[in-house]
């Protein structure tokens, strides 16, 4: 039996590289994603001491004006701050989306060149199987006129 060779392995060989790349740019986009939405949680979370602490500090029975006026700086800070961080926050998000795109498109490539080899190898398949009942339809008929050949030449 033949051995079978995808004239376009070359091509599939590039499409699984380029899922891989694809793969690695979208693993990337997504733990830089995390890390910034981490960094959002973190500064909320921030957020919400100050104003636990000017609780704190406006319900003390001696209060603290200065004190007061730092934790309302400090809360209006992170407010300025969690809004930087959310527009940061779409950029990566944007980021993210593309990658996850160019990965689905990467992996629908992938698929369809590996369908195209499915079929070339199946039709390799069915090509070898023809040429081999052929070739058995060659010897037998072959084998049979040998027969008939000599069966004649013994009776005549």
């Amino acid at each position: 039996m033949a051995r079978f060779n995808y004239r376009l392995q070359g091509v599939l060989n590039l499409r699984l590289q380029q899922e891989e790349q694809a793969k690695s740019d979208f693993s990337e986009a997504a733990r830089e994603l995390n890390e910034q939405l981490d960094i959002l949680e973190g500064l909320k979370r921030r957020k919400q001491d100050y104003v636990e602490e000017g609780y704190r500090l406006r319900g003390a029975n001696i209060m603290d004006v200065t004190e007061i006026m730092y934790n309302d700086n400090a809360v209006d800070r992170m407010d300025v701050l969690i809004k930087d961080q959310e527009h940061k926050l779409e950029r990566y998000e944007a980021k993210y989306e593309m990658a996850r795109i160019k990965l689905t498109r990467a992996m629908q490539e992938r698929k369809m060149q590996e369908r195209l080899r499915e079929k070339a190898f199946e039709q390799f398949v069915e090509e070898e199987k023809e040429a081999e009942s052929k070739e058995m339809d060659e010897r037998t008929s072959f084998t049979y006129t040998k027969k008939d050949a000599s069966g004649r030449m013994n009776n005549g």
